[in-house]
């Protein structure tokens, strides 16, 4: 089966055609005149508490899906601008909505249960979401590859977009992200984990909006804030305070995580880096693993070194933990949930 796979992420497009496993073609935009092709694969950042796994795109669907758009406002847009331009482009065959959510939407209750009141939780849908579902599915699926018997995995989904996941047998038992992508890890424009207070003292005492709150921790927040970009690989390459303290910051964070989502497994057997910090930055990947040594990871110097954007491992000989580096595939994990949808 041909699968046209869309994927909008919040900093780029990619679209590529896919044949089983095989890429046929890559795109930077929406091909017109199309290819030819079965079905349409779309990713989709938020699903809510509708959408728990791949669903056939309809005027319903898409209705609905516009609905979440609060809950996801620098994402769910251009996803469903994506849909909307293939829909148009390929009207002729199934398109398929493929969540970030719903790789989370199986949490232990004890994992995404906000202790807020339950009226707040039930009208409103309160509730830990977790997104990167499709990179972190990927992701745990190449670990359990690499290092069969693997079944305690923390994947890093590191990007312009970041986010950790705990795994245990392939599913997610805990993960950074929450309610809405803000939560967690720095990003290059968001804060990640933040003061519920602080926002709410802001909106008291500095006379802001919700709405010009939001748009600072959307788009202006993060490493962005910190050092004047986002982009990790000029902040590695510069040597001033701002941009040492920005990638502190980000590694104090970073680690911080992974050790509390190694206590979600109690335990780990395999430390995944992902994304396109996470595929190309070997500095980040060895500080971090030094930085978490106590719980048995270590990677190789040289081979870390020499690692980008493919699938390897490179854990230092002796480690009680694997450390891989893992090309995110979230094309190939769409593109395998479209043809299980459609049989």
């Amino acid at each position: 089966m041909r699968v046209l796979v869309v994927n909008a992420g919040s900093s780029s497009l990619k679209v590529r055609l896919l044949d089983d496993d095989e890429l046929i073609e890559s795109y930077d935009e929406l091909p017109d005149p199309p290819p030819q092709t079965d079905a349409v694969g779309h990713r989709v950042v938020h699903g809510g508490t509708r959408f728990l796994e791949p669903v056939i795109v309809d005027d319903e669907v898409e209705a609905a899906l516009r609905d979440l758009v609060d809950l996801a406002p620098l994402h769910q847009p251009k996803s469903l601008h994506g849909i909307d331009a293939a829909r148009a482009l390929l009207p002729d065959v199934p398109h398929v909505a493929c969540f970030d959510t719903a790789f989370h939407a199986h949490l232990p209750p004890a994992a995404a249960t906000y202790p807020l009141p339950a009226d707040w939780r039930s009208t409103y849908g309160l509730r830990k979401y977790g997104f990167h579902g499709l990179s972190h599915a990927w992701a745990a699926r190449r670990a359990a590859d690499l290092v069969p018997g693997s079944r305690r995995v923390v994947t890093c989904h590191l990007g312009a977009g970041a986010s950790l996941a705990a795994v245990r047998d392939g599913v997610s038992v805990e993960t950074t992200m929450g309610f809405t992508p803000l939560e967690g890890l720095v990003m290059a424009t968001r804060p990640g984990r933040l003061d519920a207070g602080l926002v709410l003292w802001l909106q008291d005492h500095a006379g802001m909006s919700s709405a010009e709150i939001a748009d600072v921790l959307e788009h202006s927040s993060g490493l962005t804030a910190l050092a004047g970009t986002g982009d990790m690989r000029e902040l590695l390459r510069r040597d001033d305070p701002d941009a040492g303290l920005a990638v502190d910051i980000y590694l104090h964070r970073l680690c911080a995580e992974i050790a509390a989502m190694t206590a979600a497994l109690a335990g780990l057997d395999t430390l995944v880096f992902t994304g396109g910090v996470g595929e190309n930055a070997a500095e980040i990947r060895l500080r971090a693993t030094q930085h978490l040594s106590f719980l048995g990871v270590a990677v190789d110097p040289e081979r870390n070194a020499a690692v980008a954007g493919v699938d390897a491992d490179i854990t230092a000989p002796g480690a009680k933990v694997s450390t891989l580096v893992v090309a995110s595939r979230e094309d190939l994990e769409i593109a395998r949930s479209v043809r299980r949808v459609l049989g």
